[in-house]
């Protein structure tokens, strides 16, 4: 009666028709969880998930397009009044919502998904879709230099989380729902569903599956299917020819990745050095940040650099085709860093993404063009330069290695520029990772007081595994063949208080000293070992594997063999409590 008398009624004192139609959603889904196994259901609910975020995307992207046209125009004229004022009093407005109806918006949102589903167990409002989508649009359509990926993600984040609650699946469910809303909000607003994948498995999940692979897939590829049906199938850039002939030409691309490594650090340090000292100033000033790096990225598109502003993509298509010099390109790059910085610092919501792409396009193909100059033998064109630029700046900004080269690949379809990228991009993580060790999310993260697994740092530990805590292969080793008596002659010299017992055909026991001689004093020396002791053998170990798999043998067991993978008789040696917890005490230790 009570949830009877709580819902909500039309005036005829019927249910109000909103209600009965979540209540028949609620009913159906949970009939078809019947039916289905859980990891069936989830994959099937994957798919709407992509559905639903693919459809706000197309509307978050057509909100830009229209934003962009109402306040600045077509096609931004420098020394226009527009230039400043759209910016600052855009600027002003997203302050204002931000700080009294959106405060979990400000950023990019990766960090906040991630948080989701490391802390609040997937839980993420759904007012934060609301005001992501309105601030975002808002604050990229009037020129601040951000990107809508990002931005997408949390939406799809947003979308996805909501739709688990509504549904009222498992919480361990729920804590994924928001990484495969995140991947289909990134997968439509990229149009690449590859490199979605594995930016939400490398960079916000860490780990996974099966089930959550195919979770992350299928809700990729359906919101690409429905961007492409709604905004067609047409590629972010008119992709030019790109060459790769001579290997020589590696070197070249190896220059362009240590100074995308070096511009990458110079982006990430400045972030990390301005956000939090603006976020400490009086809570007063951050009404009029946003509105100051409006003002700032007005006055640099008013002096003769409108690229700057937004998402830059015509710019970066220009550039594949040749339209600006070099030095024209350097100063973009620049420009684009110092705009990047101050949008992103003053809270307003936008991604990183985009402004990366851009001053990698911009330093790749200032840094080829010059290349050129110096060394007119190199073949490759402007456009592949800015392309492999693009990986570079992904590779050493995001830290991302794997999926800033599949992004290169799924936007210019061509796999013959796989080899440059791979090596530029090795060379800009590198001098990145060296030179700033903190990756850009985590540092992110921290400055806001949250504590998540970092998982570069997770893939650059190094594992402790079984062979670390090994023992020598013990001197006495029993045979189940033999008699009890002949045995306990073996044993008699030693000192060991468990022994290891060889079975045949193959397997290993335990039996210690006591249990061992109890038998011989028995009477039962001429019966053989193994017609004794319980037909249940020890687990046996292989010294690669992660010494955490031991864990769960060694209070069970005195002693575990380690043996050979190509002959499980053959034994490396032992593995018992003592050792493998002084193994870890020794590593806490040196940590």
């Amino acid at each position: 009666m009570s949830d009877l008398a709580s819902t909500p009624r039309s005036a005829e004192g019927m249910p109000a028709p909103s209600v009965v139609r979540l209540r028949a959603t609620q009913r159906l889904f949970a009939s078809l969880e019947g039916v289905f196994h859980e990891e069936v259901f989830f994959l099937i609910l994957s798919v709407f998930i992509g559905i639903f975020s693919g459809l706000a995307v197309v509307c978050f992207r057509l909100a830009i397009d229209w934003m962009h046209l109402a306040l600045l125009g077509p096609l931004p004229q420098t020394h226009s009044w527009r230039l400043f004022a759209v910016p600052s009093l855009a600027g002003l407005v997203v302050a204002i919502l931000v700080l009294h109806l959106f405060p979990g918006i400000r950023g990019s949102g990766v960090n906040q998904t991630k948080a989701a589903l490391y802390i609040f167990n997937g839980f993420i409002p759904f007012r934060t879709a609301v005001g992501k989508f309105i601030c975002a649009a808002l604050a990229i359509g009037s020129g601040q230099s951000l990107g809508p990926e990002d931005p997408s993600l949390q939406i799809g984040a947003s979308i996805a989380s909501a739709l688990g609650r509504q549904l009222q699946i498992s919480r361990e469910k729920l804590r994924l729902m928001a990484p495969v809303g995140a991947a289909a909000g990134l997968a439509a607003a990229f149009n690449a569903p590859i490199s979605a994948v594995l930016f939400v498995i490398e960079e916000v999940i860490g780990r996974w599956s099966a089930g959550i692979l195919g979770s992350v897939v299928l809700s990729a590829v359906s919101s690409v299917v429905i961007v492409r049906w709604f905004l067609g199938s047409e590629p972010l850039f008119r992709i030019p020819v790109t060459t790769f002939k001579r290997p020589t030409e590696l070197v070249a691309y190896a220059v362009l990745g240590i100074v995308g490594g070096l511009a990458s650090v110079a982006f990430a340090k400045s972030i990390g050095y301005l956000r939090p000292r603006l976020k400490a100033l009086p809570r007063w000033t951050q009404y009029f940040q946003p509105a100051f790096a409006g003002l700032l990225i007005g006055l640099i598109a008013f002096l003769g650099a409108p690229q700057i502003m937004g998402a830059g993509y015509d710019s970066m298509d220009q550039a594949m085709h040749g339209q600006y010099t070099w030095k024209v390109l350097a100063v973009l790059a620049v420009l684009k860093i110092v705009a990047s910085t101050v949008s992103f610092v003053s809270g307003t919501p936008g991604g990183m993404f985009a402004p990366t792409l851009f001053i990698g396009a911009m330093l790749g193909g200032a840094v080829g063009d010059v290349e050129r100059i110096f060394f007119p033998h190199l073949t490759g064109s402007t456009g592949t330069y800015v392309l492999v630029g693009m990986g570079v700046l992904f590779a050493g900004f995001l830290r991302v290695p794997m999926t800033s080269v599949f992004m290169v690949l799924e936007v210019s379809g061509n796999y013959e520029i796989i080899v440059p990228v791979i090596v530029a991009n090795t060379f800009s993580y590198l001098v990145s990772r060296s030179l700033q060790t903190i990756p850009i999310f985590d540092l992110l993260t921290r400055q806001d007081g949250l504590i998540l697994p970092s998982l570069e740092e997770e893939r650059e530990e190094a594992i402790l595994r079984v062979e670390d805590a090994m023992l020598p292969v013990p001197a006495a080793i029993l045979s189940a063949a033999d008699y009890v008596d002949a045995n306990a002659r073996r044993v008699q010299s030693c000192t060991d208080a468990t022994f290891l017992v060889r079975m045949h055909p193959s397997g290993w026991s335990t039996i210690t000293r006591e249990q061992l001689l109890h038998l011989f004093q028995e009477g039962k020396g001429d019966l053989t070992l193994g017609s004794i002791l319980p037909s249940q053998s020890v687990p046996s170990l292989y010294p690669d594997l992660p010494l955490d798999s031991a864990l769960r043998y060694v209070n069970n067991y005195a002693l575990v063999p380690v043996v050979n993978r190509a002959n499980s008789l053959q034994l490396e040696g032992v593995i018992s409590r003592e050792s493998v917890f002084q193994k870890y005490g020794t590593r806490s230790k040196n940590e």
